[in-house]
């Protein structure tokens, strides 16, 4: 029997996961999607690691997807000359222009616009929020007074964030434009852009990708600042999917604001009908050791309950001394508790008579049809996956089989819930066709004598259109 995990695992590769057969022990674990982190990425390090996962789709005869997740604003400190500690009330001049060595009294600082973006009173937030600052006076033109609020070690290049500040950084920088431009030539199946707050944000990316890319390379929003959650209907109408990503985001926020933000952006995502990931130190006791917390479990599967699509490794796979164990353990947790009838993912049926109202109205219903037939798996023909994201959204609990001969598409399914994709190219009558599928979906093993059935064409198949058929069938011992 195909594993039966539906919520999507994805892995961040990193120095832990160099070895192509750490990649390919991982995959059988449960990975669904590997993620290139930009931030600390070697472009000849990532192709080679890009080819291992495409020579293992192959030889495994999986559809391992590829998320290029790029940097974005990312404002840090400099080099610190020796251990610096800061303690409450001290006063500290951030500095930008020329790199230096910093100390406890002066201290560089990568972002140019720093003295005219912020305020007095305003504050300064470094190295995930462990130290704190307050703004005295700017310049306006190179220096910042700060006042030490919280103290501690002040380490180099350590991340800053400045949650009251409206910053003049654009989302796409000179280095994520770069990095874009080298992850579309490679043809990932996905690229999240870090720190969104406005849609143009999203714009500015797609304009990049219709301009090096033939094809559609879907777009992943990471929700990290507090403008983005505030403008979230507007984002969600420029991309496709959604990270929460509760690092960052927990710095610029409160962090016990968190848990309900995490709710309420997995809702809108629902609602859009696009897969959401839930991302950051889910399992992060597991860099170090073989078990994680109770609480990273609980983490974990309420994740699954709230209705992700995908929960998200860090740290764990990219750096951790347990890369394989960690994808094992999560996957066990996602297993024990997506099938659980405590889970209500909220369904509105589509009423806005756009074009495709047809399409999403027969994927709604083939869903809510073989929850009440009790159907072993629902099956699509596609060409684009739009049927793919509608069907995954509604959360049946039949098998999702879609079989598209776009090769393009097959990676990227499979970062949606429940979606196993496989390639078919024989489109010969609606007939036919249906039984040919029902044969491949049998022969998998997804499929018994005597289960239930749901297809889903578009006629003529030939034309490849939109779904407009919807045809229920029994497995019967002649068929197969």
């Amino acid at each position: 029997m195909p594993t039966v995990k539906k919520t999507k695992i994805v892995a961040t590769l990193g120095p832990a996961t160099s070895k192509k057969e750490v990649l390919r022990s991982m995959i059988d674990a449960g990975v669904d999607v590997f993620r290139i982190n930009f931030s600390h990425a070697d472009y000849e390090d990532v192709k080679e690691r890009v080819n291992m996962i495409r020579e293992l789709n192959a030889e495994m005869e999986t559809n391992t997807s590829i998320l290029a997740d790029l940097q974005g604003p990312k404002l840090r400190v400099g080099v610190m000359a020796g251990d610096v500690v800061v303690s409450p009330d001290d006063e500290i001049t951030f500095v930008t222009g020329k790199p230096f060595e910093g100390n406890a009294e002066r201290v560089y600082m990568n972002y140019k616009e720093f003295p005219r973006d912020v305020k007095a009173g305003e504050r300064i937030l470094l190295d995930d929020g462990k130290l704190m600052f307050e703004v005295v006076k700017t310049n306006g033109e190179d220096e910042v007074l700060a006042k030490v609020i919280q103290g501690g070690p002040l380490k180099s290049k350590k991340g800053v964030n400045l949650p009251n500040t409206n910053i003049s950084l654009p989302a796409l920088t000179p280095k994520d434009i770069k990095d874009a431009e080298f992850a579309i030539s490679l043809e990932v199946d996905w690229i999240a852009l870090s720190f969104v707050r406005f849609s143009q944000d999203l714009i500015d990316l797609q304009n990049i990708i219709n301009k090096h890319s033939e094809h559609k390379i879907p777009i992943i929003a990471k929700i990290e600042k507090p403008e983005a959650v505030e403008n979230i209907d507007k984002i969600v109408a420029y991309c496709d999917g959604l990270m929460v990503a509760r690092g960052d985001l927990g710095v610029e926020v409160p962090a016990q604001e968190v848990p309900l933000i995490q709710k309420q952006l997995v809702l809108r995502a629902k609602k859009a009908r696009i897969p959401v990931i839930i991302a950051t130190q889910m399992m992060e006791t597991m860099i170090t050791s073989l078990t994680p917390t109770r609480a990273e479990v609980n983490d974990v599967a309420n994740s699954v309950m709230d209705g992700a699509d995908a929960v998200m490794l860090s740290g764990e796979t990219s750096v951790g001394n347990y890369p394989v164990q960690v994808i094992e353990k999560m996957s066990s947790i996602l297993e024990s508790v997506e099938g659980s009838d405590l889970i209500h993912v909220p369904h509105d049926p589509p009423h806005i008579r756009t074009k495709r109202f047809i399409t999403k109205s027969i994927c709604y219903h083939a869903a809510t049809m073989a929850n009440d037939i009790k159907a072993k798996a629902i099956s699509t023909l596609t060409n684009s996956g739009y049927t793919a994201f509608q069907i995954s959204a509604w959360r049946p609990s039949a098998h999702i089989l879609v079989f598209t001969s776009n090769r393009r598409i097959l990676t990227q399914l499979n970062l949606l819930w429940g979606v196993k994709a496989f390639y078919y190219d024989k489109f010969v009558s609606t007939d036919d066709t249906v039984d040919d599928v029902n044969r491949i979906a049998f022969n998998k093993g997804y499929l018994q004598v005597g289960d239930m059935i749901i297809s889903l064409a578009a006629m003529p198949i030939k034309d490849k259109g939109m779904v407009n058929t919807l045809r229920v069938s029994e497995i019967e011992s002649g068929d197969i």
